[in-house]
């Protein structure tokens, strides 16, 4: 009987326990979230219903909703309904195959700029901040502008939006009729809209903008998980108002010590609020304080009202804060703490990654800038704000070889993508063309690694196995031959003593060429098909060129032993890319159209040049096969730079406070002049369809310094010199007596070019080396049978 009363009750038991939790399960599931919808207030409700899920059926979007009026917080639900989204819900859903049209994108991607608003009643400019008018400039400078709307696939607004704190001095008012006014506004359809302060005192929140952005995409600082459209708006860094327009300070770390041996573990100085939003953490930093080898310091000494709003610990905060100097913390600490601040982002973000002190993020929910192609992980430390005891146990077990990396990819993220405005809106622009149908996505290796995407143009080619700098971390070689490109200017008689025809015939000579290229800019006609050197089985074209079209001549001799003949017919082709650029802009910015080829046009990315390696000449050099083989030899150890034998230096010239050249030798030299000279194919797509037309621009007027550019293009590509091959010195026909090499004025010129180059760039990309290599046994007093390149000794210098 007993043994049946504990049976019984062993099952009354289980019965009630699974009563409580199947029936507990489906009152909870149906009822849970309306109970709590019910006890909030209506502005929080909203903001949660915000967040459902949207789905579009027909014309109309409709989700499911849980409460008939959201101003009764009392009110039962008793069933969920199907109801429409009104048009906010809608754009805080965009997609890119939503909110964007595709169709203005293909072909051309280009931005347009809306003209500055008329003068208002008293005859006042509407105001730009400082900060903006260096977005507008980069944007107008840039290859991306069009001053035609109809060419356009993005819209820029002339309305200052970077400041929306309505107590800021740079807040710009009536932003929502101003927008109405525009003609292309279509509800923010294409525009991208820049942001980087949103919201006021108290609550700084992060969607108050003072305006409804619709359609626009957001490139916007300090947003967070929650507000972020995926695949559609885009964070971008705080930078303060000092930040440069171009590439200015680079990266400050200077060595890779292994170990850093930095004299602080983890470093922070900085201000905190007393209260309010963002105040938790910084108000905590203290703990953490140790003075020796983690310095945290704060202030409350800022504000109008700091003395009546000051705590406890504020004076003495205030004498710890003094002892410190920040840039000596930033330059002498392994790790920077990145805590929030009123906002999620922070200045010391950025600061933190040019000084190549790794980050350590205290800043939940925060997205970090260009998120969706830049691995973060490879550059900073993510810590919690709540786990914030936790931080000097985490940074202290990092392993020496982990930090080594992550500081070397500060310096990478930090001169690749954020180093100016300029980069930072050209990154956006990319970030955005990369989402078009009919464009080329470059992988997250190219996006993380040096030189990063801005400089990788996937138009080259499909594969990464082309592009100079990616060749060694891919593990492969260069592909085998070079194309000789020889820029005619002068065009002297054509004759078995002169330069020219002796360097075809040296050329020929050589085991690696692979054809050559003759590019016609002068003005005497093209001499007669007897009149050229015997090339044998090496293909040989004449290219014309003019002024604002490349009237192609396409000559392909083919040679035996018995006879040299012409086959091919004359071709018309369409304009090198920046000079079709030139065009659109020749009623806008640029005047600098005339009969004259560019001397640009020797970089062009011709298809006949289907060899990696390109050796780019001049008329009157002389060289001989030997040192043509050797520094071909070399280039393929060295397939990203230029390797060459004449070279010239620059220098900083304080009399004249501006950059000097020279042609004197020295103990080091930074430009090897493209008059002889080995470089990889896609610096000429490169040149052509990356610099700046503002560059092009100076060498179109000068007629000279083209060489000058491209060393520059491949020392910012690389962040390496070039190389001299052994010591010649001069590689010019010192016969040629009318070469414009020899105009007095010809250094004067140049001298001018190099400074205009790096203004245009920001920086001087231009790096010194002392490196010259010669072959084994070179000079050497052995037997000549020995040496590999015999005739190097035998040319004079």
């Amino acid at each position: 009987m007993q043994a049946k009363k504990r049976y019984i009750l062993v099952f009354v038991s289980c019965a009630f326990l699974a009563y409580c939790y199947f029936g507990g399960y489906r009152l909870k599931k149906s009822d849970g979230p309306h109970r709590n919808l019910q006890v909030v207030d209506s502005v929080t409700r909203a903001r949660l219903l915000e967040k459902l899920p949207s789905y579009k059926l027909g014309d109309s979007v409709q989700m499911l909703q849980g409460i008939d009026k959201m101003n009764k917080a009392a009110n039962k639900v008793n069933k969920i309904k199907e109801i429409s989204l009104d048009d906010g819900n809608k754009e805080r859903s965009c997609r890119m195959e939503r909110c964007f049209d595709f169709t203005k994108c293909y072909g051309e991607f280009l931005v347009y700029v809306y003209p500055p608003e008329p003068l208002n009643s008293l005859g006042a400019a509407p105001p730009v901040s400082a900060n903006y008018q260096k977005i507008l400039s980069a944007i107008r400078e840039s290859r991306y502008y069009t001053s035609q709307p109809e060419r356009a696939c993005l819209f820029v607004l002339a309305i200052d939006t970077l400041d929306r704190d309505s107590l800021s001095n740079d807040y710009v008012r009536n932003v929502p009729s101003r927008l109405a006014r525009l003609t292309y506004w279509n509800n923010g359809r294409n525009h991208l809209i820049f942001n980087l302060y949103s919201g006021t005192w108290p609550d700084y929140a992060e969607d108050s903008l003072g305006f409804d952005p619709g359609e626009a995409i957001l490139a916007k600082a300090s947003m967070s998980v929650l507000h972020i459209r995926p695949n559609f708006d885009i964070s971008i860094p705080l930078f303060h108002k000092q930040f440069p327009l171009r590439s200015g300070s680079s990266g400050l770390v200077q060595t890779n010590n292994f170990p850093a041996n930095k004299k602080y573990l983890l470093a922070f100085k900085g201000k905190r609020y007393v209260h309010g939003i963002g105040s938790e953490t910084r108000n905590s930093l203290f703990h953490l304080h140790n003075g020796r080898d983690i310095i945290l310091v704060t202030t409350c000494r800022h504000g109008k009202s700091w003395r009546e709003l000051q705590d406890g610990r504020c004076d003495e905060d205030n004498r710890e804060y003094d002892k410190y100097d920040y840039e000596t913390l930033l330059q002498n600490s392994t790790f920077c703490l990145v805590p929030r601040g009123r906002r999620l982002g922070s200045f010391r973000f950025l600061e933190a990654l040019q000084a190549g002190c790794i980050p350590v993020l205290l800043s939940n929910s925060w997205v970090l800038p260009f998120e969706s192609k830049i691995d973060w992980k490879e550059a900073v430390i993510w810590a919690d704000e709540r786990l914030l005891l936790q931080v000097p146990e985490v940074v202290r077990s990092i392993s020496l070889e982990r930090i080594l990396a992550l500081r070397q990819q500060t310096q990478v993220l930090w001169e690749r993508y954020f180093g100016s405005i300029e980069k930072i809106v050209f990154t956006t622009f990319e970030i955005i063309r990369e989402r078009l149908p009919d464009y080329p996505v470059r992988n997250t290796f190219i996006w993380n690694t040096s030189p990063g995407a801005l400089l990788t143009l996937p138009t080259f080619a499909d594969s990464s196995r082309y592009m100079p700098f990616l060749l060694d971390s891919m593990g492969v070689e260069p592909r085998h031959n070079y194309t000789a490109v020889i820029y005619v200017q002068i065009g002297s008689i054509l004759g078995p003593n002169t330069a020219l025809y002796k360097l075809i015939k040296t050329i020929s000579k050589s085991q690696f060429v692979d054809r050559i290229l003759v590019l016609w800019a002068a003005d005497r006609p093209i001499p007669s098909k007897k009149r050229w050197p015997t090339t044998y089985h090496i293909p040989f074209h004449i290219i014309t060129l003019s002024g604002l079209t490349i009237g192609k001549s396409l000559r392909s001799m083919k040679n035996d032993a018995s006879e040299k003949f012409f086959n091919g017919t004359i071709l018309t082709a369409q304009a090198p890319p920046h000079l079709q650029d030139f065009k659109h802009f020749k009623d806008e910015t640029f005047d600098i159209f005339d009969e004259r080829p560019s001397i640009s046009q020797r970089f062009y990315p011709y298809p006949e040049i289907q060899t990696d390696a390109v050796l780019s000449l001049d008329e009157d050099s002389i060289l001989n096969t030997d040192e043509l083989d050797f520094a071909y030899t070399v280039w393929r150890d060295f397939p990203d730079r230029i390797v060459g034998y004449p070279a010239r230096a620059h220098f900083w010239d304080d009399t004249k406070n501006a950059w000097g050249y020279t042609s004197k030798w020295t103990n080091y030299y930074s430009i090897v002049l493209t008059g002889a000279a080995f470089y990889h194919r896609y610096y000429n797509y490169l040149y052509t369809n990356w610099l700046s037309l503002l560059l092009l621009k100076t060498v179109q007027q000068s007629s000279n310094c083209e060489d000058i550019l491209m060393n520059l293009l491949v020392s910012h590509v690389t962040r390496k010199p070039p190389i001299k091959v052994t010591q010649r010195k001069g590689y010019k026909d010192r016969e040629t007596g009318h070469s414009p090499w020899n105009d007095p004025d010809h250094f004067i010129q140049r001298q001018s070019c190099l400074n205009t180059f790096a203004a245009v760039f920001g920086y001087m990309p231009l790096i010194r080396s002392n490196l010259r290599l010669d072959p084994v046994l070179y000079r050497d007093p052995v037997s000549n049978l020995r040496k590999k390149y015999r005739q190097i000794e035998l040319v004079g210098s």
